[in-house]
């Protein structure tokens, strides 16, 4: 499965931006599909995923501003955010774990895509 990244870029604080991510190759509507962000000179961290029920699960610096949704007929996941801040700065990665259920932690997926720079200015 690969993995490819879009819509990142530059925005004003309290902009928005949606991140695609485009799945190819052995895809599979029962995988979860996660974003994670990376700041510079901080640890990758979850954001935000969504089984292939459409269940979805987040953690709290994004509450009520970022959503994730799928499209299984396009292999595409999104990230809408909304109301951005500087510290949502980062490079957000999306990627895949097989099988249902939630997912949180980095080592349970499997696919990861190449990211997209997300710079919120103020």
């Amino acid at each position: 499965v690969q993995l490819q990244a879009s819509g990142g870029g530059l925005v004003q604080v309290g902009g928005s931006l949606r991140l695609s991510c485009a799945a190819s190759g052995r895809t599979s509507s029962s995988y979860t599909m996660g974003w994670f962000r990376q700041a510079p000179g901080k640890e990758r961290e979850f954001v935000e995923c969504i089984t292939w029920s459409g269940r979805t699960y987040y953690e709290g610096p994004v509450k009520g501003r970022f959503s994730i949704s799928r499209d299984n007929a396009k292999n595409t996941v999104y990230l809408q955010m909304n109301s951005l801040k500087p510290e949502d700065t980062a490079v957000y990665y999306c990627a895949a774990a097989a099988g249902p259920g939630v997912r949180t932690d980095m080592i349970a997926y499997d696919y990861w895509g190449q990211g997209t720079q997300v710079t919120v200015s103020s």
